[in-house]
């Protein structure tokens, strides 16, 4: 098992980290690309307004003192700036008219000559030609060419660009290794999670439900109730773990019910079994020749080998219906109908308590009516077993709001508030001491409950202890067109 794991972690963590490292790549060197774009476009900018602010300078001398002279010229030339007479040359590129809109004089052509035509050679040669801005003005309708030598900025610029593109690229390499490892560190718990319930899928008998538990990450056979932890700052993974965890309650909650249910099985039928053995001891010994202690005997060991039998039937019913292997063929019925000849049946079998039925009008229901009067017949049969001699028990079926509601009230012992949760549960019995006497086994109500969840309705019940307890079965209600009278009790 642990090699197969290690084989479905692999591709999961080859190809994950290596996707999500490569998006992270290229994300990262878009990013670098246009906040390299945005700086060329800033400098460009700053370089544009230092050049037009030199030019006005420039022109409001010319316009002042006129042209400098040949003297004038060349200390001019020295401070970067060159002054012709004529029209500026048609060299380098021109600004868009969109730009030079802008600028004041907006009709005065101008020019920029990078130097080096090939932005490879500009960033990485050390031999760049001189670059320069060139602008066409007019003093009295004569034009002249005032240009400005960039060359300084520009090497500037070409040296701060090589910086960054060499720091950018130093980075790329090192966030190509160091995002593998992280990918990798932030989803060894996905890898562990993917494992651990690729295991789950493994092992889904009983028998294996221990060892199962016992290869997820801290959780072992006997410790069943630990969990998966996450850390709090991984939302997505605490989701997952929170689902495998979820899970994970459910199989201990099977497991220690399927051990419960076990144990009950084993105590309810070992009591049977030792009265068997008992009374057959009884016969070997002084049954053959005592008529009465041998009919005692055979009598005894009929009881119990009916109460064994009845026993196994629920739990075998418990058991189909946990296999959903139990029968069932729904179809439309009348629920006031059935609840009649329940009635008519236990009064027929039980003359010492009195019985009533309350119902107006048919009540349809979609449902199986095999397992609905096999859920009705417990309930009657539990108000019976608790209800003294003489007491009142009551039927009623009325449909209201989509739903029909069959009741089964009587005058019994009730069931005390701490009880009351637990009713449903297999083997549970609220008066242990009494359990003999009433012939029950604790199985009754689960069978019901599970006819109950399996036509889609549930039970409501309410109970006073020494005053009576009633149990309502509620099912989806379905229209009845054509129905004929209700039937009477």
């Amino acid at each position: 098992m642990a090699a197969k794991s290690g084989r479905a972690a692999g591709p999961i963590r080859s190809s994950i980290v290596a996707r999500l490292n490569i998006r992270l790549f290229f994300r990262l060197l878009g990013i670098y690309f246009f906040l390299d774009l945005l700086l060329l476009l800033l400098a460009c900018g700053g370089l544009l307004v230092w050049c037009e602010t030199q030019a006005g300078q420039v022109a409001a001398q010319v316009e002042a003192v006129g042209l400098p002279n040949s003297e004038e010229k060349v200390w001019s030339q020295t401070a970067g700036l060159t002054l012709t007479d004529g029209a500026a040359p048609d060299q380098g590129f021109a600004l868009p008219s969109f730009i030079t809109r802008r600028l004041d004089p907006p009709d005065a052509p101008r020019y920029f000559e990078p130097g080096t035509p090939d932005l490879v050679q500009a960033l990485f040669s050390r031999h760049q030609q001189p670059a320069c801005y060139t602008i066409e003005l007019e003093r009295d309708g004569t034009p002249y060419t005032l240009t400005l030598d960039l060359t300084l900025p520009v090497r500037l610029f070409l040296f701060a660009a090589r910086v960054v593109l060499i720091w950018q690229l130093i980075s790329l390499v090192l966030h190509l290794f160091q995002n593998a490892g992280t990918i990798r560190r932030t989803l060894r718990p996905i890898q562990e999670l993917a494992a651990a319930a690729s295991q789950l899928g493994t092992a889904m008998s009983p028998e294996e439900l221990q060892a199962l538990a016992g290869r997820l990450d801290k959780i072992n056979a006997s410790h069943l109730d630990w969990r998966i932890p996450v850390t709090g700052t991984q939302k997505e993974l605490r989701t997952l773990a929170q689902a495998i965890n979820a899970m994970l309650d459910r199989i201990n909650a099977a497991y220690c019910s399927q051990s419960r249910f076990v144990s009950d099985a084993s105590h309810e039928l070992r009591t049977p079994i030792a009265v068997i053995q008992g009374y057959a001891s009884l016969l070997d010994r002084w049954g053959k020749d005592d008529p009465a202690t041998r009919q005692e005997a055979i009598d005894a060991i009929r009881q119990e080998a009916d109460a064994m039998k009845a026993l196994v039937e629920q739990l075998l019913f418990l058991a189909r219906g946990d296999n959903d292997s139990v029968r069932f063929e729904p179809q439309l019925c009348d629920l006031a109908e059935l609840a009649a000849e329940v009635l008519r049946e236990t009064k027929m079998l039980d003359h010492t308590h009195r019985f009533s039925g309350h119902w107006l009008c048919a009540v349809p229901v979609v449902a199986d009516e095999g397992l609905i009067k096999q859920a009705l017949r417990i309930l009657v049969d539990n108000a019976v077993k608790y209800t003294p001699e003489g007491g009142q028990i009551s039927l009623s079926v009325q449909g209201q709001d989509h739903l029909a509601r069959l009741t089964v009230a009587d005058e019994g012992q009730g069931i005390d508030a701490e009880s009351l949760p637990h009713i449903f549960e297999r083997f549970y019995r609220t008066d242990e001491s009494r359990a003999r006497q009433t012939g029950g086994t604790g199985l009754g109500l689960s069978i019901a409950k599970w006819i109950a969840d399996r036509h889609g309705g549930w039970f409501e019940v309410v109970s006073w202890p020494e005053v009576g307890t009633r149990f309502t079965l509620v099912l989806p209600l379905e229209p009845l067109t054509g129905a004929a009278s209700p039937p009477t009790a």
